[in-house]
């Protein structure tokens, strides 16, 4: 069964404020506030303009929010994140960031913080939303003493399962 990309854009309709709705192929639908990126931005500058703001549509493929036939895109990933953040939510860049400062594997990280690495595969996607639990899980880890360069070591019973054994580091 194909599943709809929860990054591909469906459509873009521009409101005031620098905000825009966006609806995923997935069904989720949420008005994300650009005000922030647009202020901070010398590229984004253009975009403060309301007129040249209310451009806003589809690129190509649904990846990309365009303005300017192409000239200047957002992605569509990036946005979402930015949504779901505005909304309270964890976004999949904040457990990214987190792998990356841990520098632990996708493997690792899912035994260290007590789910499956299917799970963490679709929290990092984007196609399941990341519950609170599982962020304080990471910060758990991460603030336990000797957490940063620790990694969870994986040994065999003697029926050949791997268990997690101890933390090397």
């Amino acid at each position: 069964m194909n599943r709809p990309d929860p990054m591909r854009l469906t459509a873009v309709t521009p409101r005031p404020d620098q905000r825009l709705t966006l609806t995923f192929a997935d069904g989720f639908i949420a008005t994300v506030d650009l005000s922030g990126w647009i202020a901070g931005s010398t590229v984004l500058a253009r975009l403060a303009v309301a007129d040249t703001f209310a451009r806003a549509h589809v690129g190509e493929w649904g990846h990309t929010v365009a303005w300017f036939d192409d000239d200047l895109e957002l992605g569509a990933d990036n946005l979402r994140n930015l949504a779901v953040e505005q909304a309270g939510g964890i976004g999949w860049e904040r457990l990214l960031a987190w792998l990356h400062r841990t520098g632990l594997t996708q493997a690792q990280a899912a035994e260290a913080i007590g789910i499956s690495r299917r799970m963490l595969n679709y929290y990092l996607s984007g196609a399941k939303s990341i519950p609170k639990t599982v962020w304080l899980a990471c910060l758990g880890w991460e603030a336990q003493p000797g957490a940063r360069g620790r990694t969870v070591a994986k040994v065999a019973d003697d029926d050949g399962r791997p268990n997690v054994a101890a933390y090397a580091g």
